[in-house]
């Protein structure tokens, strides 16, 4: 059910898909009726709010800025029924998290048990690509994502920003084992696993490489971590990852060793916590993305002290 007027609904379906017709499908209404309401809200607004190209509609200033509003607009309305249909309330709901699946091994299930121990609350995990995450809490279909980011994000609330540290796994019998910390140009000696372009830590290991002038070419490309763990722990090479937590333990549960990628190219890459900005969260929705931030954090090692 939706609470948004219906011209506004018919904005955020044609700003969704880019298209009159897309809309008019998904809304099973016809598109002349979702022109008319277009054009009388661009006529009270006074302003045009796409730019009509021939393969499609592209939002303006004045577009994007109402697109934000409805948004936010949409997902509090979702909440606000939600609560009315099940009278919960604000203290007993489910909860959705977008993440990569870095943060879904363990960061976001371990933070998830947590509030749970306190909390009525369901909750749903999508394992999505990094940018995926991200448009999920700008859309409104995510309370909060957890992912890498490199830069700001338009239209998102940043909770927390973490620097974390960049990791070559290695099989525990590899000379490299017994170091605290590798360069760039002696880990690319070896075979290296790596993600597929187009991920922010390969697009930042290529950045590095070029600027050390590197020749260096991964044997595997693969953007899941579970593959990449058991190449290295069959001893095909070495792999990289960012260190979240407790990651002599982590290590200890993978079957491989940790060493530290010493560039300071990946430190441009954050660890964020994201909101939509400007919605009003639920409780719920505040007090675990409280709880969640406490979790993303630079790593633990046993042989420091702790907070």
């Amino acid at each position: 059910m939706r609470l948004l007027p219906i011209a506004l609904t018919y904005f955020l379906e044609v700003a969704r898909t880019g298209s009159v017709s897309e809309a008019a499908t998904e809304l099973t209404v016809a598109p002349s009726a979702i022109s008319r309401q277009i054009a009388k809200l661009e006529a009270g607004l006074g302003v045009p709010l796409f730019v009509r190209h021939p393969r499609g509609m592209v939002p303006t200033e004045a577009g994007t800025r109402l697109l934000d509003h409805v948004r936010r607009s949409e997902a509090e309305s979702a909440v606000l029924v939600d609560e009315l249909r099940t009278g919960r309330g604000l203290h007993a709901r489910s909860l959705t998290v977008a993440c990569s699946e870095g943060f879904a091994r363990r960061v976001v299930p371990q933070a998830i048990a947590a509030f749970r121990r306190e909390h009525d609350v369901t909750f749903h995990i999508d394992v999505v690509t990094r940018n995926e995450a991200t448009r999920r809490v700008l859309e409104g279909a995510a309370d909060v994502a957890v992912t890498f980011a490199t830069g700001p994000q338009h239209g998102v609330r940043v909770e927390s920003a973490v620097v974390v540290p960049v990791y070559a796994i290695v099989p525990l019998d590899h000379p490299l084992t017994s170091r605290d910390s590798v360069g760039l140009a002696e880990l690319c000696r070896y075979p290296l696993a790596l993600p597929a372009p187009g991920q922010s830590l390969r697009d930042l290991f290529d950045i590095a490489a070029r600027i050390e002038n590197l020749a260096a070419h991964p044997v595997l490309e693969c953007n899941e971590l579970s593959p990449k763990y058991e190449f290295v722990r069959c001893g095909g090479g070495i792999a990289l990852v960012g260190g979240l937590g407790d990651i002599e333990q982590d290590a200890a549960t993978e079957g491989v060793a940790y060493v530290l990628l010493d560039n300071a190219v990946f430190r441009k890459r954050e660890a964020q916590v994201q909101t939509m900005a400007g919605r009003t969260l639920s409780l719920a929705a505040m007090r675990f993305t409280a709880l969640l931030t406490s979790f993303v954090r630079p790593p633990v090692s046993r042989s420091e002290p702790r907070d």
